[in-house]
C-alpha cells in the first residue's frame, strides 16, 4: 500500500506565500517522477510543476517565476513553494508520484489540498 499525504493548503490573500508538502509512504522500491497538479471547478486537472528523478524541473507558464518545486529524496517528500499568489491560483492541488514496485512503475495521487487566494 502506498500513500501520498499532502499538507499546507489554506486561505490566503493575493500576494501571499504558501508552501505545500507531499510525503510518500508505504511499500515501494524508489520514486521516479513527482509532480503537483491543480484543478479548479469545471476545469481539467493541469500540471503545475514536475520534479524528475534526475533533478530536472518543469513549470506551467502561469507559475514560472512565482512557484518553486523541490524534493527531499531521503524523506520521500515533495514541496511546492508558492509566492505572489493570485486569485487564479485558487484550486485543489494534487500530488502525483510515479513509483517503482516489484520492477513495475505505478502512478499514485494524493487526496488533494485546497488553496484559496482571495481578498
Amino acid at each position: 500500500q502506498v500513500q501520498l499525504l499532502e499538507s499546507g493548503g489554506g486561505l490566503v490573500q493575493p500576494g501571499d506565500s504558501l508552501t505545500l508538502s507531499c510525503t510518500a509512504s508505504g511499500s515501494f522500491q524508489s520514486i521516479n517522477d513527482m509532480a503537483w497538479y491543480r484543478q479548479s471547478p469545471g476545469k481539467q486537472r493541469d500540471l503545475v510543476a514536475q520534479y524528475t528523478r534526475g533533478g530536472s524541473t518543469i513549470y506551467a507558464d502561469s507559475v514560472k517565476g512565482r512557484f518553486t518545486i523541490s524534493r527531499e529524496n531521503a524523506e520521500n517528500t515533495l514541496y511546492l513553494q508558492m509566492n505572489n499568489l493570485k486569485p487564479e491560483d485558487t484550486a485543489v492541488y494534487y500530488c502525483y508520484a510515479r513509483l517503482w514496485r516489484s520492477a513495475t512503475l505505478y502512478n499514485y495521487w494524493g487526496q488533494g489540498t485546497q488553496v484559496t487566494v482571495s481578498s
